[in-house]
């Protein structure tokens, strides 16, 4: 496999298509903030703006400022709309609201707490490439307002009724192993590592099971037990996935190579079981006893979750040295270049139907934005270019292993 070339591929891609895609076509020139629903060749169809989706694009644009080269119209982009969700997206006390007008009066109230966790994010990234204090603050306070939410991410708009059937999800353990790291320079060492290893608590020992083979499952009940009813029995293997390699970074930020061999082992089990083996590409959604799902798009493929399987595959290589991770790369590569990305417009489409056929030939809509596919680009980029300069990727860790083996 030639690491090099992949890497200049991954690269071009980031710089070349799609990162222009979005400055030349989502930014809303008179409002501030960004379109998001875009069609195939970049016009705009629908004129809302998804608070989750513009805090993404604040903090693409942020990191690519901050990690990649400081390009004045990345940092121009990513405060215009920092400035944009600063006045509009919260209702005064930091409650972010789902979704806003063109002009920024509020549709859709503050129940999704991925409206919060990504607007953490965004201001995160933005203090660090500005400086500004009032960013670093937004950030920290909304937070803290996250933490004191887990345990009802909804709020008082939870349509359920409570007591009957408690239910806890993967996805908020899952966002905050990655958000925990993403604003470390405003927590702090000793506050972040508790962080993380409550996080980590969650993800390996709680969503994952190792009585059902050990896949990572959506939903269990308040105290960490299976529940047999559709939220019960769902599996989304990308979910588990993306989060196998927050995981891997975690153990490496805490020096556990045992965790990141758990997370690579476990990024294995779940692309077994999600691989639809007819038509090739992975599952969207999937019941653990085989029952029908209740998701009518359950054998759709989606963009976000083949991506965020090269990001697990390459980091599990780079950090391990094991062979099988390049194995599945490939297969998961070429699958993914072959039907995603769109030879003749920039950006990849989001939706294929099961045999891997366009299903919706949009770039951008109310979940899809500057976010997987760019992310996706940059890690692939850098892990790349390291493992091409590495003579043996995961030696350290390997000999971590074994060192704690033996004595």
């Amino acid at each position: 496999m030639d690491f090099k070339k992949l890497s200049d591929q991954y690269r071009d891609e980031l710089l070349n298509n799609v990162l222009p895609f979005w400055l030349q076509n989502s930014q809303d020139k008179e409002f501030g903030g960004y379109f998001t629903c875009l069609d195939r060749e970049g016009k705009v169809f629908d004129t809302d703006k998804f608070i989750w989706l513009q805090g993404r694009e604040v903090w693409m644009f942020s990191m690519l400022y901050n990690k990649v080269e400081k390009r004045q119209e990345w940092l121009d982009c990513a405060v215009q709309g920092g400035e944009f969700l600063k006045k509009y997206g919260h209702d005064g006390n930091y409650n972010w609201y789902f979704s806003l007008d063109r002009s920024g009066r509020p549709l859709v109230e503050p129940y999704n707490i991925f409206s919060y966790t990504f607007a953490t994010m965004a201001f995160g990234q933005l203090s660090l490439a500005t400086g500004n204090q009032e960013y670093a603050d937004i950030a920290r306070k909304t937070f803290d307002i996250i933490l004191s939410k887990v345990d009802n991410p909804k709020g008082k708009w939870n349509k359920l009724h409570p007591d009957t059937r408690n239910l806890k999800n993967f996805a908020l353990p899952m966002i905050l192993c990655n958000l925990a790291m993403e604003i470390e320079h405003i927590l702090g060492k000793d506050y972040l590592e508790r962080a993380m290893n409550t996080c980590i608590h969650e993800v390996m020992d709680v969503f994952y099971r190792p009585e059902l083979g050990g896949i990572i499952v959506e939903n269990v009940d308040i105290n960490g037990n299976l529940v047999d009813c559709f939220e019960g029995r769902q599996i989304t293997p990308g979910h588990a996935i993306e989060a196998m390699w927050f995981i891997m970074d975690l153990g490496k930020r805490l020096h556990r190579p045992e965790l990141i061999e758990k997370a690579k082992n476990t990024t294995f089990t779940m692309l077994e079981y999600g691989w639809d083996k007819e038509h090739g590409g992975i599952f969207y959604f999937l019941d653990r006893n085989s029952f029908p799902p209740q998701q009518l798009e359950w054998d759709q493929k989606l963009w976000w979750v083949h991506i965020e399987s090269l990001i697990s595959l390459l980091k599990g290589y780079q950090l391990t040295g094991d062979k099988q991770c390049l194995d599945w790369f490939e297969k998961v590569h070429d699958y993914t270049w072959a039907h995603f990305r769109d030879a003749e417009y920039p950006e990849w489409y989001g939706y294929l139907n099961r045999r891997g056929e366009v299903l919706l030939p949009l770039k951008g809509g109310k979940w899809k934005g500057c976010f997987h596919v760019p992310r996706g680009l940059f890690q692939c980029w850098k892990i790349l270019e390291t493992i091409s300069l590495q003579t043996f990727p995961g030696l350290l860790n390997i000999a971590e292993t074994q060192f704690k083996s033996i004595y």
